[in-house]
């Protein structure tokens, strides 16, 4: 009975947010403007049904960077095999476009109304499903139980704050988590956390984030960032988050030396041209990466107003403040910079990635401040200490590489019998 109650409140509450959903694309094109494009898509129309043998849907950035070293296990071990990817996001669509071009296709996971996860599944129909992190949607998982899709939850995570919000709806999160043929998750404490929802069959097989490597296009346009600034210090914000910008903007004009330069690289691109506006507001010389041109003397701040080119950034830079974790937001990936050996400065909030963060930061390539006044202070330490800095970045690229595998863990566990 309480599971009957709990999936009618489940359904009233989507019916519910029916008819905002286009008032919420259409508000949010008005920033980015790939809201409003391919909008049927997130209904499940899809147009011509193609079956494709494997589905993996990573809701956007940072789950489609994840998700590259598993889709090129998957390519690689069969070529002619068929892949769909689906995000949420435009920015996750151009990110995996970017990342596979026409090796895979691409298109908008529709919302979780069960009708449209039904076409959705009519036109695809795919052997395997594969969700990345937690993506906990109940008709999704049940629709793909009636299809006989064999769905797998993976690089899966559930910090004590989402735990706390799943267990509201406790009887609905246990028949959802029951419906995953397995679960691997990041760190043994996700694992826990996830079992004691009601997962079963709940594996740790590490983050695929560990096993992406940085693309050799990507380490040359870092060389050619670091030709355009020439020898000046670098300042690294990276995948700052709302709220953000202000407190290191501020912190960098108080205490940064003159020559210092502050590359800051908002998480999303429809807030580009306010963090450009912001900067320009506190009196800074602002330039943009767009703009592909050297970079002014002048200059002090570098906005990187693109998408994908985050390991250029963090080869370009001498120190990397990791964004959403100034702030209460749990934190944006810190393994990317460590991988590439630049120095590492946390905030307090780092809920997202505790297990990285806590090793990273035990091994000496991560270090944590209080916030932005602190961020400045050991970035001017880090600028007059090479010895720190070099010291750090060898820890970063060991801490990286010693983490990695999950991947192949992974698709063990996906063609297991």
């Amino acid at each position: 009975m309480l599971l009957f109650i709990q999936r009618a409140l489940y359904q009233f509450l989507l019916w519910l947010a029916l008819p905002f959903i286009p008032l919420r694309l259409l508000l949010r094109g008005l920033k980015e403007r790939g809201y409003w494009q391919h909008v049927g898509e997130r209904f499940g129309f899809f147009g011509q049904a193609s079956k494709h043998a494997v589905w993996i849907h990573a809701v956007s950035v940072g789950e489609a960077r994840a998700a590259a070293p598993l889709v090129e296990k998957f390519l690689a071990q069969s070529p002619a095999q068929t892949v769909l990817m689906t995000c949420m996001t435009p920015a996750g669509r151009a990110t995996l476009e970017q990342l596979f071009g026409g090796r895979v296709t691409v298109r908008y996971l529709p919302y979780d109304f069960a009708s449209a996860i039904r076409r959705f599944l009519r036109q695809i129909q795919p052997a395997t499903g594969v969700i990345m992190e937690t993506e906990l949607w109940p008709n999704l998982v049940r629709e793909c139980g009636r299809a006989g899709v064999k769905l797998f939850l993976v690089n899966a995570r559930m910090s004590e704050k989402s735990a706390r919000g799943y267990h509201k709806l406790a009887t609905l999160t246990r028949e959802t988590l029951g419906g995953f043929e397995a679960i691997a998750a990041q760190t043994q404490a996700d694992a826990d956390r996830l079992t004691e929802l009601g997962a079963r069959k709940v594996g740790v097989t590490g983050n695929l984030k560990f096993d992406v490597d940085p693309p050799a296009g990507l380490l040359e346009l870092g060389r050619t960032f670091r030709e355009r600034i020439g020898n000046r210090p670098v300042w690294l914000a990276a995948s700052t988050r709302d709220g953000e910008e202000k407190l290191v903007l501020d912190a960098f004009r108080k205490s940064a030396p003159e020559n210092a330069l502050l590359m800051l690289v908002p998480r999303h691109p429809q807030r580009f041209d306010e963090v450009a506006a912001l900067a320009k507001n506190l009196g800074l010389n602002v330039q943009r990466r767009s703009e592909n041109e050297p970079v002014r003397v002048s200059t002090r701040v570098w906005l990187g107003d693109s998408l994908g080119e985050m390991f250029a950034y963090y080869a370009t830079a001498d120190c990397a403040l990791i964004g959403g974790s100034l702030l209460p937001y749990g934190g944006q990936n810190l393994i990317e910079a460590c991988a590439m050996g630049c120095p590492v400065i946390l905030g307090l909030h780092t809920e997202n990635f505790k297990q990285a963060a806590d090793d990273a930061i035990a091994q000496g390539a991560a270090l944590r401040v209080d916030d932005a006044a602190g961020w400045a202070v050991q970035a001017i330490r880090l600028m007059q200490d090479e010895i720190a800095r070099q010291r750090m970045g060898e820890a970063g690229k060991n801490f990286a590489a010693s983490h990695k595998g999950a991947a192949a863990k992974v698709c063990e566990l996906l063609c297991a019998p």
